[in-house]
């Protein structure tokens, strides 16, 4: 699968422990009977979609949402890991760009987002025999600030990771034991994340986000993020390939690529990448 980074070593965890709550989470979806999963296509859903295969077989349905918002690489690899472990597998339309709320851009627009999804994802239950709706939240993410924990709640959405009790770092082991190429892969949020709250977010300046991060990754870069503030263009890049990107002829190459993208300034944040960098201008970042 394509954009995938090594993240090092495997963490060390008890074999005994992994095993077990693998078997809670295959438990937890077999009480669902059939279930439909939120899948982007990231390590969390791929093994929950994965893992809902293992329990439910058929009865499994993994729903990825044909957005805008969505990288159209990450919908290739989606598709592609869902057809490689035989996971059904749906795209459906997800309309959150005609939402005024969620294109103001505002600290709840993840909640926008995972309500629109949720909803489309409910209608579409019953054609599926009343399947349960779940999705690839962890323990880890219990803490941060994610709102669209919120709209999950709302909708009556299932966590069956978190029921399990896994934690990132053992849904990647896991993932690595079960041989999914999705096991070593950097987080994913989606585009309209990459947008600085309160500045509209619009499909324009989200396709013009995901191009500039092609370019990176044709560079050969493999973690990183294109932060838009309008003319500016702020690049976070993972210390680890820092010294690569420090160099008169690479802030050429930068300068050029971001230019023609429509940018008139190009930055390297000096702080390198870091996941929800975006959050750090809230005062209260728990969901």
């Amino acid at each position: 699968m394509a954009g995938l980074v090594s993240l090092g070593a495997p963490a060390v965890l008890d074999p005994v422990v992994l095993r077990g709550k693998e078997e809670k989470l295959f438990a937890v979806l077999r009480e669902c009977g059939r279930v439909l999963v939120a899948y982007s296509g990231g390590t969390d859903s791929a093994y929950l979609a994965w893992a809902s295969r293992q329990a439910l077989g058929g009865n499994a349905i993994a729903i990825t949402a044909d957005s805008p918002s969505i990288p159209e690489s990450h919908k290739r690899d989606a598709i592609e890991f869902a057809r490689q472990f035989g996971i059904r597998h749906e795209l459906i339309p997800s309309y959150e760009f005609d939402n005024p709320a969620y294109a103001a851009n505002n600290p709840d627009r993840c909640f926008h987002c995972k309500d629109e999804l949720f909803r489309r994802m409910e209608q579409i239950a019953p054609a599926f025999g009343g399947a349960t709706i779940v999705y690839g939240v962890n323990t880890d993410d219990l803490g941060d600030y994610r709102p669209g924990q919120s709209a999950a709640r709302m909708h009556d959405v299932k966590a069956p990771l978190v029921e399990a009790g896994l934690s990132k770092a053992e849904i990647r082991e896991l993932s690595r034991l079960a041989g999914l190429p999705t096991w070593d892969r950097p987080a994913a949020a989606c585009l309209s994340s990459r947008i600085p709250y309160g500045t509209p977010v619009t499909p324009e300046n989200i396709r013009q986000v995901e191009t500039a991060e092609e370019e990176l990754r044709a560079l050969g870069f493999r973690q990183f993020r294109v932060r838009y503030h309008t003319e500016l263009a702020r690049i976070e890049i993972a210390r680890g390939e820092m010294e690569r990107a420090l160099s008169l002829e690479m802030f050429d190459r930068l300068s050029a690529i971001f230019k023609r993208l429509g940018f008139t300034y190009v930055a390297l944040d000096l702080n390198g990448y870091r996941q929800g960098a975006m959050n750090e201008v809230l005062p209260d970042r728990r969901a």
